[in-house]
């Protein structure tokens, strides 16, 4: 049994696709690409296709990952163009590895989020950010199914940072954007959690919904602060068979 790692998008208006729909989109794209899957046992067998800590709805993702197990041998590129065309536009598969480590979920310990506030002027969202990083703790509320829960947003985040807005996206109205880096902790603190943590310590509240993009996952880099490419362990083990036989006919 071969296994694939797979790396797809959720852009545009994509972006308020559910996981659900996800799912059911990626496995019409799996039978049309004629994809040799495994399935489980059982009264109702299914595709193997584990999915890794998808992304809110709402929010857009450059990173989100799954793994599919295959009864055939097939080429990870190929693959991946075969059910990019296959999916809908937005809905992007954009890498693909071949799984050659264990616990790809266990590489997702760490996001980067971009969030776009439209209306907010960079200076009042800088003073919100240093008066939230400054906190030693900032607790919000978030509506769960079991009541209302109150947890700290602020010993999640690692980083929190203020950008203008981008050159390719020119506007005239004021627009701040906000760099998020948050651990994956439990439980687990949301773009829209930092954002209730910004309206408490600093009463910014922007007039309009925040536009949130997950610009990567992985395992985060203390020496470097960086959140690392979890799909590198896979691509570095394949590369070492061909390292070694290349050394191996070297000459002495």
């Amino acid at each position: 049994m071969q296994r694939i790692r797979l790396r797809y998008t959720k852009r545009g208006r994509l972006r308020f696709t559910s996981h659900r729909d996800f799912q059911r989109a990626f496995e019409r794209a799996l039978r049309r690409a004629e994809v040799p899957m495994a399935y489980s046992a059982g009264f109702t067998p299914h595709p193997k296709v584990s999915y890794a800590n998808a992304a809110p709805t709402g929010t857009g993702s450059e990173a989100e990952y799954l793994e599919i197990a295959l009864t055939q041998v097939r080429d990870p590129e190929k693959l991946r163009v075969l059910l990019d065309e296959s999916m809908p536009t937005g809905l992007d598969i954009i890498d693909a590895v071949e799984a050659r480590t264990s616990g790809l979920a266990d590489r997702l310990t760490a996001s980067v989020w971009e969030l776009r506030l439209d209306g907010v002027d960079p200076a009042d969202a800088e003073r919100a950010v240093a008066a939230f990083t400054a906190a030693e703790s900032v607790e919000v509320q978030r509506k769960t199914k079991n009541g209302i829960r109150t947890f700290d947003a602020r010993s999640a985040v690692v980083q929190l940072e203020t950008h203008g807005p981008q050159a390719d996206r020119p506007t005239d109205q004021p627009c701040a954007i906000l760099r998020l880096v948050v651990r994956h902790v439990t439980p687990a603190v949301r773009p829209d959690d930092v954002l209730s943590g910004l309206r408490a310590v600093a009463d910014l509240a922007p007039p309009v919904p925040a536009a949130v993009t997950r610009l990567a996952q992985g395992l985060f880099d203390e020496e470097t602060g960086t959140v690392t490419d979890p799909l590198a362990p896979d691509r570095e083990a394949a590369e070492a068979p061909t390292t070694a036989a290349a050394a191996a006919k070297a000459p002495a």
